[in-house]
C-alpha cells in the first residue's frame, strides 16, 4: 500500500514538518554535488556506523568529519538516493503535520529527534559489529507513524494498492495502513541478510515502537486544538412576491 494523503485536517501550519522536509532536500542536493557521494566516503563520514559508534572500530582519518555520537543527528537528514528521499518525505508530508499540530513545534521537534536517535540505536544494538553506514529519516519518521497510529487510528488514509491492471485507490483507516507498514518491516527484516547493505529495518521498528510509547508521555498536558472547518457561505436569495418574472 502506498499512502497518498490522509483525511485528517489540522488547525495550524506545520512549520517544523516543512523545515525538516526542506532540510532533507537541501542536504540531498549538497550530497549530489559532493565527490564523496559516488565513492561513498560521505556516508562513512556522516552516517551512523555501529562498529564505530560502539568503539570497536576506528574510522580512517580521511573519512572522519564529526564525532561518532554526532552522526546520530547528521545521519537522519541524509539519504542514499532519490527514491529513498521521495519515499521518506511522502510519509513525512502525510503524517507528520497532525502530530506537530497536537504537540506544537518545539515538542514535535524534540519528539522527532529522539525518535531518530532511538531508531539508530536500535539498529546499532541489533548489529554492533557492522561497519556499514546508516543514513535516512526513516527511523525518525517511524516514530511519527507510531505516534499517528496511537493518536489517529481511525483517520482515513487514501492509499494506492498496486496490482498492475487491477490497481486501486481506496480509503483505509490509519490503524490498518500503518499496522501493515509495521508488520512489513518485521517480515522484510527476517528475509534480509544482516551482513549485507540495504534497508535498516531494525531502525524502522525501533523508531515506530519508540513513537508508540513516547507519544503517550508527550501527549500529557497537550490541550486539544480546534480544527478549522471551512464553512461555505451562500447568499440567500429572497424572491420578491410581486416579481412576475
Amino acid at each position: 500500500m502506498i499512502p497518498l494523503k490522509d483525511d485528517n485536517p489540522t488547525s495550524s501550519r506545520p512549520i517544523i514538518t516543512y523545515c525538516i522536509i526542506g532540510i532533507c532536500i537541501f542536504v540531498f542536493i549538497l550530497e549530489l554535488s559532493s565527490p564523496g557521494y559516488k565513492t561513498g566516503t560521505l556516508f562513512y563520514s556522516y552516517g551512523v556506523i555501529p562498529a564505530v559508534l560502539t568503539g570497536k572500530v576506528l574510522l580512517p582519518q580521511e573519512a572522519y568529519a564529526v564525532p561518532a555520537s554526532f552522526t546520530l543527528i547528521t545521519s537522519m537528514f541524509m539519504h542514499g538516493g532519490f527514491m529513498h528521499l521521495i519515499g521518506n518525505m511522502l510519509y513525512m508530508w502525510i503524517f507528520a503535520d497532525n502530530i506537530e499540530d497536537e504537540l506544537g513545534p518545539t515538542k514535535f521537534l524534540v519528539f522527532y529527534i529522539l525518535s531518530g536517535i532511538a531508531a539508530a540505536l536500535t539498529q546499532v544494538y541489533m548489529n554492533t559489529d557492522s561497519f556499514i553506514p546508516m543514513v535516512g529519516a526513516s527511523g525518525a519518521i517511524g516514530g511519527v507513524l507510531g505516534a499517528y497510529i496511537v493518536n489517529h487510528p481511525k483517520a482515513k488514509v487514501l492509499v494506492l494498492i498496486p496490482l498492475g491492471f487491477f490497481s486501486q485507490i481506496v480509503k483505509i483507516p490509519a490503524i490498518y495502513v500503518l499496522g501493515f507498514w509495521f508488520v512489513l518491516q518485521f517480515v522484510s527484516s527476517a528475509l534480509s541478510s544482516s551482513e549485507g547493505g540495504g534497508v535498516a529495518y531494525g531502525a524502522h521498528i525501533g523508531g515506530f515502537v519508540f513513537g508508540v510509547i513516547a507519544i503517550l508521555f508527550f501527549n500529557k498536558g497537550v490541550k486539544p486544538r480546534p480544527i478549522k472547518k471551512v464553512i461555505e457561505k451562500k447568499e440567500r436569495k429572497i424572491k420578491n412576491p410581486w416579481d412576475t418574472k
